[in-house]
């Protein structure tokens, strides 16, 4: 069965700089390529995402684009840098306006995201990635997303080095086989869920 995934890169540099949760992002996609997923990649911070909780909050506002593509994947992976051992600001906006999707149903009832894989990438140069891992898991159970076994991938550079993920010479062995157990997970249980959907409530 075929299977499309959407990244959300939530770094809070726009294009074309490089960014390390890109690269992270790009290692997990092609993993995910790996078990005939298909993916692409928007980086969030160079559209016009307006605050708020709504679908839609008009006024050129690019978040209902981004939405579409969301609901067309079988599986969201959302990227963020760690910031004062906190998500982004970007991937906070991300979150704001995936709230809305919890009062929004399909047909049978269901909340718009069950029924979806969601996967988290986190990078930083500081301390926090497990707490980032877990704000981003708690918000995307909250919203509907079904989150597989080892479904987080992180990298943390020592503490006050400045060294970004992107500087590294090779990935670290830890990192490529938790990306790849990632793909694996993710993978199979989008497949599961497309096959057996939640039943309504």
């Amino acid at each position: 069965m075929a299977l499309t995934a959407l990244a959300l890169n939530c770094t809070l540099s726009p294009a074309p700089a490089e960014s390390s949760t890109q690269l992270l992002i790009d290692q997990v996609l092609a993993a995910l390529d790996g078990h005939g997923v298909k993916g692409d990649t928007v980086r969030v911070v160079d559209l016009d995402v307006r605050p708020g909780v709504e679908t839609d909050m008009g006024d050129g506002d690019d978040w209902p684009v981004i939405r579409e593509q969301i609901l067309a994947a079988d599986i969201l992976v959302l990227g963020s840098p760690t910031w004062l051992g906190h998500p982004s600001s970007v991937a906070q906006r991300v979150l704001e306006r995936l709230d809305a999707e919890i009062s929004e149903t399909d047909d049978e009832g269901r909340p718009t995201m069950f029924g979806k894989v969601a996967v988290v990438v986190v990078v930083g140069n500081e301390d926090g990635a497990h707490k980032v891992t877990a704000d981003l898991f708690q918000a995307l159970d909250d919203v509907g997303f079904t989150i597989p076994a080892q479904g987080g991938v992180y990298w943390n550079g020592e503490a006050m080095s400045g060294v970004d993920y992107k500087d590294l010479d090779e990935t670290p062995e830890a990192v490529a086989t938790t990306t790849a157990t990632l793909a694996t997970n993710a993978a199979h249980l989008a497949r599961l869920l497309a096959g057996a959907p939640y039943p309504p409530s």
